[in-house]
């Protein structure tokens, strides 16, 4: 694997040379499905605040849209690959190093030249998801996916940030294991100008179950009523 001189490996489009066989749906540890329910209702009886509590969440709704839309990915065999490639790479990654591709990205936004944030916006993996958002007719509002690490390894819209290890779309999800969920506060996205509620996934190795990265994907709350 060669790293790239942004920081992230190459990933190639040729995910059918993976060597790891692609098995089923990775089963959640003892507990883990409980506590996704309670996410679920605590979304909507009382998790949202302010303004975003009008916009209250029907947890039936929120959990076809999950199984319909976010869990098919997690088992996707572009992400594997690409999540099975980057970890190789930025698992021996120490904290400055982590710092510096975080800051290179976030100076990027608004840049005229956007090496680093080019580098994922335009892999395989991160087209593949910009078709999955557009194909939700709304519901999907944006998606990435995150490496063992908490880094972008893909993505549908450009993420403010590279890195997003202190955040609890990983600190939920990845360091959880097999089968956990972090449902986040519906908020107002100014971008969109839609309520919004973000939804995170562990991923997992399909034949260990040892975590590798995590999905999240923005969801469309008006839709989910």
């Amino acid at each position: 694997m060669i790293g790239t001189a942004d920081g992230f490996p190459k990933i190639s489009s040729d995910h059918a040379t993976t060597s790891r066989p692609l098995g089923g749906r990775p089963r959640a540890p003892h507990g883990a499905l409980a506590v996704g329910a309670l996410s679920l209702a605590c979304l909507c009886s009382g998790l949202c605040s302010g303004a975003a509590r009008a916009q209250q969440v029907d947890a039936g709704a929120l959990q076809a849209a999950i199984e319909a839309q976010v869990t098919p990915l997690l088992t996707d065999p572009q992400i594997l690959h690409a999540l099975t490639e980057q970890n190789a790479v930025t698992s021996g990654y120490d904290a400055a190093q982590i710092d510096a591709l975080d800051a290179r990205w976030r100076a990027e936004i608004g840049a005229a030249e956007t090496p680093t944030i080019a580098a994922v916006l335009e892999n395989p993996v991160s087209q593949m998801l910009m078709a999955r958002a557009y194909s939700s007719h709304g519901l999907i509002t944006e998606v990435f996916v995150m490496d063992g690490r908490g880094l972008n390894v893909a993505m549908s819209h450009v993420t403010s940030d590279c890195w997003q290890g202190d955040e609890a779309k990983f600190l939920e999800t990845v360091p959880q294991g097999a089968g956990a969920l972090h449902v986040g506060d519906v908020e107002f996205d100014e971008s969109s100008q839609h309520y919004l509620v973000q939804v995170s996934m562990t991923i997992s190795d399909p034949d260990s179950g040892a975590p590798l990265g995590a999905l999240t994907a923005g969801l469309n709350a008006e839709m989910l009523q």
